[in-house]
């Protein structure tokens, strides 16, 4: 298998599917729970650029440095959210799990544990990453403690990273997991899921 190939990941609570245009209509009304576009520190599209954020990340698809994923709530069969694994660096066997979303209902839940421990599951088991990282935004503090929960180290903060689209200056936090701690990560998520 190679690493910018299509795939879906199962587990009891969420799947996570490629992303089609097909997912549209449940993402919009998603995007409504908890109006995640008006976090200034986020990348969340509103609900009218979402079809083009969807385009996006199709095309980055089709150049191989991102394989995105609708996460579908199996409870509901709905989608919830979007994933990514993005910056795919094939040669260095290193990956990024971002530009992750989800409804407001569906955050710091079992769902989303379950989401992160497919993904980390395929990156070190399938793909072979020595490996994978996490940004985020300085101040977004939810996510820091997220990524951090998942037993994410922090590399460092790159100062000054990014220019968002409000003119403010992004400082980046970077995180990782190396394929050495990932079987205590993977024990330590699966705990937190009750498995």
């Amino acid at each position: 298998m190679g690493f910018a190939d299509s795939v879906s990941l199962h587990g009891q609570h969420v799947s996570l599917v490629p992303l089609a245009h097909s997912h549209h209509d449940d993402l919009a009304q998603a995007l409504q729970d908890g109006e995640l576009w008006a976090l200034w520190y986020t990348h969340v599209p509103t609900p009218d650029r979402l079809r083009a954020e969807i385009d996006r990340r199709l095309e980055l698809q089709g150049q191989g440095s991102m394989i995105p994923f609708a996460v579908i709530e199996k409870s509901t069969g709905q989608a919830v959210g979007m994933t990514t694994f993005m910056h795919i660096d094939a040669l260095n066997r290193r990956l990024e799990i971002g530009s992750t979303w989800y409804r407001k209902r569906v955050q710091r839940s079992a769902l989303n544990t379950e989401c992160k421990l497919l993904l980390l599951t395929h990156a070190f088991e399938a793909l072979n990453c020595i490996a994978v990282e996490f940004r985020t935004h300085f101040f977004n503090q939810q996510s820091r403690a997220a990524i951090e929960r998942l037993g994410a180290r922090m590399d460092g903060i790159l100062r000054q990273h990014q220019i968002a689209p409000n003119g403010t200056l992004r400082d980046t936090c970077v995180y990782s997991i190396l394929d050495r701690e990932w079987p205590a990560v993977k024990a330590h998520l699966t705990h937190r899921l009750g498995s």
